[in-house]
């Protein structure tokens, strides 16, 4: 099968190409904020509002008298600015829509005019890319070095396009590839397991296996806020506020590189090693109101982890499923089905007031979602929703003694 990846790497520039990247970036900023403005001013006088194909034929006449620097770099980078802008038109209406249906809350978001002071953002080209082992090969640029070598493909693919950005004062390039890909085969003989995301830990498997939560944000939290008060007290304009802003950005990149390398690792060992995986349905943003823990949610990725999960299941022939939103994964007893009506935050340990059963609270509601799709065959197609009301969990399995990693005590017991 045919499907699109992007690969990721870093470029190795020098000067000219630094200068170079630069122009880009300014020219598909102006174009986009120079198309905004051209629709607004269409909607303020009851014209037709131009789409990216009419904004693109007025650029060009324009480029003849006014905006003659625009012939330094890519024609292609303009007209993607533009086809971006009517992109984001495209998405304001259908959240105006979806919130008259009651559907979205919060603003619609209508387009914004870009500002260089928020950052210097990227631009896309197309046409002659070229990959080679140790370089890359753009419009406008020529033969760029890359910092890794063989990561980009080189055969058997069909380039798209390429964005380069800017970020913490390196520059990357993305490239979008159509790669040939073999069928995905749902291996039967790999096991089926149910993952409960949280906090203090970042996963736990039902087979016992748990992932560590890096807390990225939380280690360099303090590192952090002593950058913003450096950045607060330099004087706006100076280069040593240049300096400390430059600082801010690398902290805040590493600490997502940390987050970002440790989901990764997770989601493709799961995808690889499990035939079939059942998720939380988290509402993240409502999690988030909880001024206490919004940081540490925010800190954890849950909505980053879905979505690797969703697309390496589609790569490795892995079932994600996603428990109903509703289903008291934490509150059932995993041996006998028994409910609480109550289970604080507080509360580590599941104990079970029917059966006596102890268990580790995450194991515990991970072992509650592999119930439903292992002992129910409703659940079993790819991508589909195992709901908590339609799909019951079996019970009265033995759960087997697990153990945490490194520690020697047991995480459940029977009383």
């Amino acid at each position: 099968m045919k499907i699109l990846r992007a690969f990721r790497t870093e470029l190795d520039l020098n000067d000219k190409h630094v200068t170079l990247c630069l122009k880009h970036a300014g020219a598909a900023r102006f174009a986009y904020n120079w198309g905004l403005a051209q629709k607004k001013m269409a909607y303020e006088h009851g014209e037709k509002i131009p789409n990216a194909i009419d904004l693109h034929k007025r650029l060009n006449l324009l480029k003849k008298s006014e905006l003659a620097w625009m012939y330094e770099v890519s024609k292609t980078t303009p007209q993607e600015a533009l086809r971006h802008l009517d992109k984001a038109y495209a998405n304001f209406f259908r959240r105006v829509k979806q919130k008259k249906q009651g559907n979205l809350s919060g603003k619609a978001g209508f387009p914004k005019f870009k500002s260089k002071k928020k950052g210097i953002g990227s631009f896309q080209v197309w046409g002659s890319i070229h990959i080679f082992e140790k370089a890359i090969q753009l419009p406008r640029f020529g033969k760029i070095r890359l910092k890794e070598s063989g990561y980009l493909p080189t055969e058997d693919v069909k380039v798209l396009y390429a964005t380069v950005s800017e970020k913490a004062g390196r520059w990357f390039v993305a490239v979008q590839c159509e790669v040939e890909m073999p069928e995905p085969l749902v291996d039967s003989s790999k096991p089926v397991c149910g993952v409960d995301l949280g906090i203090k830990t970042l996963a736990t498997v039902s087979d016992g296996t748990q992932f560590a939560n890096p807390k990225a944000l939380q280690s360099a939290l303090k590192k952090v806020k002593r950058l913003h008060r450096i950045v607060s007290h330099r004087q706006k304009g100076c280069k040593n506020r240049k300096k400390a802003v430059q600082a801010l950005a690398t902290a805040y990149a590493q600490t997502t590189n940390i987050r970002n390398n440790t989901l990764h690792q997770f989601t493709t060992w799961l995808t690889k090693n499990k035939s079939a995986v059942v998720l939380e349905n988290l509402n993240v943003a409502g999690m988030k109101r909880n001024r206490r823990l919004s940081l540490a949610i925010s800190d954890v990725g849950f909505g980053e982890f879905r979505r690797q999960m969703q697309y390496k299941g589609a790569w490795y022939g892995c079932q994600v499923i996603l428990a109903d939103r509703f289903f008291a994964s934490s509150k059932i007893c995993s041996h006998c089905g028994h409910k609480k009506d109550v289970m604080l935050l507080s509360e580590r340990v599941f104990r079970c007031e029917k059966c006596g059963l102890e268990i580790d609270r995450d194991l515990n509601a991970a072992i509650n979602l592999e119930h439903l799709i292992k002992y129910n065959t409703t659940a079993s197609s790819a991508g589909s929703y195992a709901c908590g009301e339609d799909v019951r969990p079996v019970f009265n399995r033995q759960p087997s003694v697990k153990q945490e990693q490194n520690n020697k005590s047991t995480m459940c017991r029977f009383v």
